[in-house]
């Protein structure tokens, strides 16, 4: 393997030598260089599409905003576009390399236009050698119908194909088969381990706070690494630095205000905003006993111009969510991070950012039944990395990435002290510490007008370090628990287990003409800490693990093959078909009984084997006019292969789903009034039965007599909602233009009342005839929103 990687970075090392000695070397030219940025606040404009129209060629800008367009010396038409933006046009003599920061100004919104599109613009769908990628624009997920009226990102993207969820009142969310924990949630590059409040109803991101979502879910770039299922990259606003600006909104369930504005005008700007739920004081008041569930969270950013070429950023959040139903019970759990980057123009081709970054992830229990008689758990997951990335413009059809990133992790999987009886318990568990390393470089290359490819390498590197006892365990019969045989104490920084994969990505797309491409990736991806969870949702109580000398990574390979397709007048119609086969290995499942909480040998209750996801995505949409909306369905399977699970042969995974249907329609009545509704239809999930019943001390107890898993489904999931959205009148009486802007949201979620299955789940009925006669197990199902759910909510911009 190591002969094969380094013949990998020969190859890469020579093409790169190759494309510098041609711009050393060939014909003279020069490079248009700079920012794109938003008229009205200074933000940068991401993804934004820069066109020569004389060579009909161009790129898009980066996630700062930065591009660069190496020519040869003449006269040129440079063309500067975006989605919701007006064009500019630039007409330069290049004889020398220039600098042109380009500010473009908002269009007047139009109520008729869907922006959430599969890429950037239609026409990037199909022209970019990007696949598998969803891009969600902020205002559309506003018009969605909504729980209690509230919008949410991570809700918004369970729309998208290849998207799911288990159901309603779990965390998270599953792409093409994949776990929750296999998908790297980041929120300005900072991971966040939990991404939901109130145990999945809503997402920790604050909408108003939020410029950018990109959902990966197949040929994900190089630069991104450590999970096997997708990344979600969220990226905040900068902060306004025209002017103060007040966003917010008052619901059912909880109010939200950000403010964001300049520090020093067009040099420094930032962003306060807060969310704050009340379900604790309504039910307060309503009767009359403590309530403690609640949930809040504060994003936080700032940023500072040094000059034309140097910039920094500092971001932070903190969310957490509070579950209480007195004093002697308590229950919480939260997020919180920090991100603080410098960007830099060292050249007209060469732009670098670098992020030092904080994430943390834990929960508390605590319960107090009297001062002798009381304990609190704690559990949590930290990790600190750096990491330097370079984005270097050889010329139009030409652009290299790469950088390197060091991450520490500490896991404290359970800190469990008390008082039992008078006498002080601790239950402690021993903390985990691990560092991980990769470094990366991909490389974008348009050989001709219709073909381009993307090819890159990414190296990891991970080690499981003291001081911590590792154990070695049994060969025992599989499924069965395994015993420990042996145990070693390791100092601290000592290296107990050592990990390293090359992780090759590959993309080629081939143009069939303007409105038609043809695109196909295959990545490979590696994952070195576990999510451990064995219930049919995540839950906060949910722990994270790393690889260890007995729990390897999970490593997966990823093919994708697509169609995309843009029809009508300026791109009104969209289409793409994708189909994917992911295979993986030492995918990570449990025996049955397994105790995963406050566990010391958690790794002798897991087990390891195959998994395999395959599937095919169709996705439709009308952009334009009166009605916009779309149509995802996806066709999956995902399955698991482990030794002493199901007699060793291929069994579906909790979260699989052989249908997933999604329609989302919008109509414009008129400029104040629009209307949404929106449809999900499912394959129930997996879950497992009991097939026998035993008597035990007059109890009839029904249980599963052989290694069956996941050979029943619930039954299948489908609800409407709808919601209608009425616009403030944007003018004053005297016809002046009012600065405020409001709009009120009323919403119907769950509309025909259906009662999805969550889980079911089995009690003994007190009912019998004779006192002989076992007491019986009845099944019960739990739905956790069985009735229709109205809603409206208020929000303001000023």
């Amino acid at each position: 393997m190591a002969i094969r990687v380094q013949k990998g970075l020969v190859i890469i090392t020579g093409l790169l030598v190759y494309f510098f000695l041609n711009q050393a070397y060939g014909q003279t030219k020069f490079t248009i260089s700079g920012t794109l940025k938003d008229s009205t606040n200074g933000e940068a404009i991401i993804g934004g599409t820069v066109l020569i129209k004389e060579t009909k060629s161009g790129m898009s800008s980066n996630v700062y905003g930065f591009y660069s367009i190496t020519l040869p010396s003449g006269n040129y038409t440079v063309e500067y576009t975006s989605v919701g933006y007006k064009k500019i046009e630039k007409r330069i003599n290049l004889n020398q390399s220039r600098q042109l920061n380009i500010n473009l100004s908002p269009l007047v919104q139009n109520l008729k236009e869907v922006t959430v599109v599969n890429q950037n613009t239609g026409s990037v769908n199909v022209n970019s050698i990007d696949m598998s990628v969803n891009k969600l624009d902020i205002k559309t997920i506003q018009k969605l119908p909504a729980l209690l009226g509230e919008v949410d990102i991570v809700k918004s993207l369970q729309f998208l194909p290849g998207v799911s969820q288990v159901g309603e009142g779990s965390s998270g969310f599953n792409v093409r088969g994949g776990s929750v924990g296999q998908n790297l949630v980041l929120l300005d590059e900072a991971p966040i381990y939990n991404s939901s409040h109130m145990l999945g109803f809503f997402s920790v991101f604050n909408p108003d706070a939020v410029k950018d979502v990109k959902l990966y879910k197949g040929a994900i770039p190089a630069q991104y690494g450590g999970r096997t299922s997708s990344v979600l990259d969220v990226r905040l606003k900068e902060g306004n630095q025209k002017k103060t600006e007040v966003d917010g909104g008052i619901g059912f369930i909880f109010s939200r205000l950000a403010v964001q504005g300049p520090l020093i005008n067009d040099k420094a700007s930032f962003l306060i905003a807060a969310r704050r739920s009340y379900i604790d004081a309504i039910a307060s008041a309503l009767t009359g006993n403590k309530f403690g569930l609640n949930f809040y969270d504060l994003t936080l950013k700032a940023n500072y111009t040094i000059n034309p070429k140097n910039r920094v950023y500092l971001s932070g959040f903190l969310g957490r969510d509070n579950f209480g139903l007195s004093d002697d019970a308590t229950f919480n759990w939260g997020n919180k991070s920090a991100t603080l980057r410098w960007n830099s123009v060292i050249n007209n081709k060469l732009f670098a950012n670098v992020s030092a970054i904080f994430s943390n992830y834990n929960y508390n229990l605590g319960f107090n039944q009297d001062d002798n008689n009381k304990y609190k758990w704690h559990s949590s997951i930290a990790n600190y990395f750096i990491k330097p990335d370079f984005n270097y413009f050889i010329s139009n059809n030409s652009e290299i990435k790469f950088g390197i990133e060091a991450s520490s992790y500490r896991f404290d999987p359970s800190n469990t002290k008390g008082i039992t009886n008078g006498q002080e318990v601790d239950n402690s568990l021993e903390k985990k510490h691990a560092l991980e390393a990769a470094a990366y470089l991909s490389h974008r290359w348009q050989i001709i007008p219709r073909l381009e490819i993307q090819y890159g390498l990414r190296f990891s590197h991970f080690d499981y370090l003291g001081a911590g006892t590792a154990f070695t365990y049994n060969d025992t019969i599989p499924g069965k628990r395994r015993s420990v045989v042996s145990e070693k104490y390791y100092e601290k920084g000592q290296r107990i287990a050592s990990y390293q994969n090359p992780e090759p990505r590959f993309s080629v797309k081939f143009s069939l003409n303007n409105q038609q491409s043809i695109k196909a990736s295959y990545a490979r991806t590696a994952q070195y800490i576990q999510f451990i969870s064995n219930t049919t949702a995540s839950n906060p109580l949910n722990i994270w693990t790393p690889s260890t000398n007995n729990l390897k990574p999970t490593l997966a390979d990823q093919f994708t093959l697509g169609y995309f397709l843009e029809v009508g007048k300026s791109g009104m119609y969209e289409a793409s078909v994708e189909t994917y086969y992911k295979r993986s290995s030492d995918e990570v499942d449990y025996i049955n009984g397994a105790e995963l909480l406050s566990n010391a040998y958690l790794e002798g209750d897991l087990l390891s084997g195959q998994g395999r996801a395959y599937g095919m995505e169709l996705y439709l949409q009308k952009k334009k006019g009166d009605f916009t909306g779309w149509l995802s369905y996806t066709l999956s399977r995902s399955e698991l292969k482990i030794d002493g699970i199901n007699k060793g042969n291929w069994y579906p995974t909790r979260y699989d789903q052989t249908h997933n249907l999604k329609l989302v329609g919008s109509y414009t009545i008129n400029k104040q009034w629009s209307a949404t509704a929106d449809f999900v239809f499912t394959t129930g999930t997996p879950t497992t039965y009991p097939n026998q019943r035993i008597v035990s001390q007059g109890y009839l107890i029904p249980y599963n007599s052989n290694d069956s898993r996941n050979d029943m489904r619930v039954n299948a999931f489908n609800r409407l909602d709808l919601s209608i959205r009425m616009e403030g009148n944007p003018f004053r009486k005297s016809g002046q233009a009012r600065r405020n802007r409001d709009y009120v949201v009323f919403s119907i979620y769950n509309v025909y009342g259906r009662k999805n299955t969550f889980s079911n789940y089995f009690v003994q009925s007190t009912q019998r005839t004779t006192i002989d006669q076992p007491l019986q197990a009845e099944a019960h199902r739990v739905a956790i929103i069985g009735t229709m759910v109205p809603s409206v909510s208020y929000n303001f911009k000023f």
